[in-house]
């Protein structure tokens, strides 16, 4: 069966292919630096391998030639035996070095991995909402993962494999040009120039296929997911046979991508192997007509062909080197370029902390839109004084969430200013202004964890005691008593395993134990009944109570109590004052709060 994890194409997967910047390799020099010793230690058993490996066609040469010689004699066979012992000695040496020198450089290449994943995460994170809203979270992930796997897989290979086959052709043309006529090394050096500019040519030909076939496979596997996901919907209207009719259409696709990719790696094994053949044919030809004029040993003719054969063995894999690398140098670039990604929400060089204690909000003739042309908010003041509490209502669309958003500073204000105790929020740093505001959204989100530790979220150093009395305010304590894992029981994936009220009640509890001086409550009761959102209202007062509330309200009954309402209308306020005011002045708002009354009067219970 196949493995069906989410796939979403990037923009980078959007247009043609890209092409590699192979400047990018000096990005790279920082990780060799972390760690110069044992950069140094590599390289130094990389040439001790390479050099044991050279070794060894050499002393296989002696002992054929000690064997020849020493035919038809009575003489001890021990300069044999004490060759074979060295031959044996070098094949452990290359291995034993080689292995060394990989555990050695492990260290280099897991921490560049760890320290530039821990980059984009920060990096990420400092980015604003705006970038987040409009993210791909499927395709920034895959560009995060592959960016990370291509650093290891360029300092490994480019270090290990090409730097060490150059290194290896180098000492291998040496010994042929000084024990051989030039002839072999001629031929040797024309093979592996002929074998590096056709794996070359016809991996960038191929490479095409290779794409398609990913293409195909991102495709398949991303119908598979969405179709597994929208399980319910599937069945609600019988398309199984639909969903799967489309699925097969994909693989179908997927499979003739295969059969292109698959046919033209054979083209390139098959050239790779033609060229392999002639030049050992040439070089065992040469050999032998030099053995048979007494120019040369059968030892020499055997050191040839261990040469030809160790050569050729690390440049078989030259196509697929060449291939991951350029794929590498890409990758890393679609993340550098993630983390070229300016944040637009900053705070100043000078940008101070928010003092502790109570704190007052203002808005002062606020303007703002997510897109020029759209203005969500237009000349937005009010005012809400330390320990007070001010709702917002609204029809939707008018700008309700907006105020909230800005309030956070998740986005700053096109004209106007924010003010915090009479600080415009941009001189403060975003920390300490975050840390003064809980927030209980209207779509609250939860972590893939237990009960315990997404209350905790709230304070991760908070005690237990406080951790379980935030869940009683929250009104949590029945529900957890009765999980039979009680506060150990998962939520699930965005908390899908909790109702709407749970989650919410839990996010409630969230916001209790951080204990902020401001709370923004968005909607924060809209996911409950009418029994379990009495009981939180009464919950949130006796909190609220000592402390500046902003409310951002859909249902008028919640926020009779608030020391002042205003009601928003396509960005501007409208409508200002208590509730009995609002009714009496038989407005925007008495409009809403009769129709409310009217659809709660009909409501089943």
């Amino acid at each position: 069966m196949r493995n069906f994890s989410s796939h979403h194409r990037g923009p980078a997967d959007d247009g043609p292919e890209q092409s590699p910047n192979w400047r990018i390799l000096r990005s790279l020099w920082p990780y060799l630096t972390e760690f110069p010793g044992r950069v140094l230690l590599s390289l130094a058993l990389l040439v001790a391998a390479k050099l044991a490996t050279v070794a060894m066609p050499l002393a296989l040469k002696h002992i054929v030639d000690s064997l020849e010689q020493s035919r038809g004699s009575d003489l001890v066979l021990w300069l044999p035996l004490l060759l074979v012992l060295a031959y044996g000695a070098l094949r452990l040496g290359s291995t034993l070095f080689g292995e060394l020198r990989d555990a050695v450089f492990a260290r280099i290449a897991e921490r560049a991995m760890r320290r530039v994943s821990l980059r984009v995460f920060e990096h990420l994170h400092r980015l604003e909402l705006g970038f987040h809203l409009s993210r791909r979270t499927g395709a920034l992930a895959r560009d995060i993962e592959r960016g990370t796997s291509g650093i290891s897989f360029l300092l490994r290979f480019m270090l290990f494999n090409i730097v060490p086959t150059l290194l290896e052709i180098v000492l291998v043309a040496a010994i042929l040009f000084a024990a051989f006529r030039p002839g072999y090394v001629g031929v040797i050096l024309f093979a592996v120039i002929a074998y590096v500019v056709f794996s070359v040519k016809v991996t960038e030909w191929r490479t095409r296929y290779v794409r398609e076939s990913n293409e195909m496979d991102n495709q398949s596997n991303t119908r598979a997911v969405d179709s597994l996901l929208n399980f319910e919907t599937v069945k609600y209207f019988g398309n199984e046979a639909f969903e799967s009719k489309r699925y097969d259409k994909d693989l179908g696709q997927w499979e003739a991508a295969r059969m292109k990719n698959r046919l033209s790696l054979a083209a390139l094994n098959s050239g790779q192997a033609l060229i392999i053949a002639i030049t050992m044919t040439m070089m065992m030809w040469m050999a032998v007509s030099d053995v048979q004029r007494g120019a040369m040993t059968l030892g020499d003719l055997t050191m040839i062909n261990a040469y030809l054969i160790q050569v050729f063995i690390p440049l078989n894999a030259l196509g697929f080197i060449y291939r991951e690398i350029r794929q590498s140098l890409v990758n890393i670039e679609r993340m550098f370029t993630l983390l070229g990604q300016q944040a637009q929400v900053i705070d100043k060089e000078d940008a101070h902390e928010l003092p502790a204690g109570p704190a007052s909000i203002r808005f002062d003739n606020v303007r703002f839109g997510y897109q020029p042309e759209r203005r969500i908010l237009d000349g937005i003041s009010f005012e809400v004084p330390a320990g007070h509490k001010v709702a917002v209502v609204g029809r939707s669309g008018a700008g309700k969430s907006t105020i909230g958003r800005l309030l956070f500073r998740f986005f700053d204000v096109s004209d106007g200013a924010v003010l915090v105790n009479g600080i415009d929020i941009r001189d403060l740093t975003q920390s300490s202004l975050r840390a003064a505001i809980g927030v209980v959204p209207q779509d609250t989100v939860l972590f893939n964890d237990t009960i315990w530790n997404n209350i905790a979220y709230g304070r991760p150093d908070a005690s237990a005691e406080e951790v379980r009395r935030a869940a009683q305010l929250a009104h949590l304590d029945e529900f957890i008593a009765a999980l039979p894992e009680g506060y150990d029981s998962k939520v699930g994936e965005r908390g899908l395993k909790v109702s709407g009220g749970e989650k919410q009640r839990i996010a409630i509890a969230r916001v209790l134990l951080k204990n902020p001086p401001i709370l923004l409550l968005d909607e924060a009761t809209s996911s409950l009944d009418s029994h379990a959102e009495q009981a939180i209202i009464n919950a949130l007062n006796e909190v609220a109570a000592r402390r500046t509330t902003l409310v951002i309200a859909h249902r008028l009954s919640t926020i009779r109590d608030a020391d002042e309402i205003l009601v928003l209308d396509q960005g501007r306020i409208v409508e200002r004052g208590h509730h009995d005011l609002l009714l009496a002045q038989n407005g925007v708002y008495a409009s809403l709060w009769r129709q409310q009354q009217r659809e709660s009067s009909i409501s089943p219970a």
